[in-house]
């Protein structure tokens, strides 16, 4: 239960039923309607401000870089809610607050890779497999993965010549 639930919704709340639907989420979780912001999220802010706070990040279908804006900063995500088949939350923490990793359970690794086949034949499903990339400008890609051994991932990206950027939370 968190004292301080502040949902992001990037779109117009007036008529969507998912904002809605979101917020009674939200209030049946943490018992207190989620203080809102439409506008762009400055995650080390708030939690610098509120350290306890729990940050609802909504997740559409066909997103992708969501989870850039967490890279660089202590947060992690910690759960998540589904809305809908179109809309799913990550419940977003302050790292500084958060438990160990329960044993064998996923985590969501971030790395940048260059795209070499050499790399995708040695990473195999068994060690991660990939959950969303972008391509950058400099011909890298940064991608999200889904992994339960976080030692094994970061030996292959070292001997691909790639770099591991970090843990960004658990699913």
């Amino acid at each position: 239960m968190s004292k301080n639930p502040i949902l992001y919704w990037p779109r117009k709340i007036k008529v969507d039923a998912e904002y809605q639907t979101a917020r009674k989420l939200i209030n049946g979780v943490d018992g207190i309607m989620p203080d809102v912001v439409t506008e762009e999220l400055n995650i080390p802010a708030i939690f610098e401000a509120t350290p306890d706070a729990v940050i609802y990040y909504p997740v559409f279908y066909g997103s992708t870089g969501w989870w850039g804006e967490l890279l660089g900063s202590d947060a992690h995500i910690t759960d998540r809610l589904i809305i809908s088949p179109e809309c799913q939350l990550m419940v977003i923490k302050n790292g500084s607050g958060i438990g160990q990793r329960k044993t064998g359970q996923k985590q969501l690794f971030a790395a940048e890779i260059y795209p070499t086949s050499g790399f995708f034949k040695k990473m195999s499903s068994e060690i991660a497999t990939v959950a969303d990339m972008l391509a950058t400008d400099t011909g890298t890609i940064l991608a999200l993965f889904t992994g339960r051994d976080k030692n094994k991932f970061v030996n292959i990206l070292e001997s691909t010549g790639n770099s591991y950027l970090g843990c960004i939370g658990r699913c």
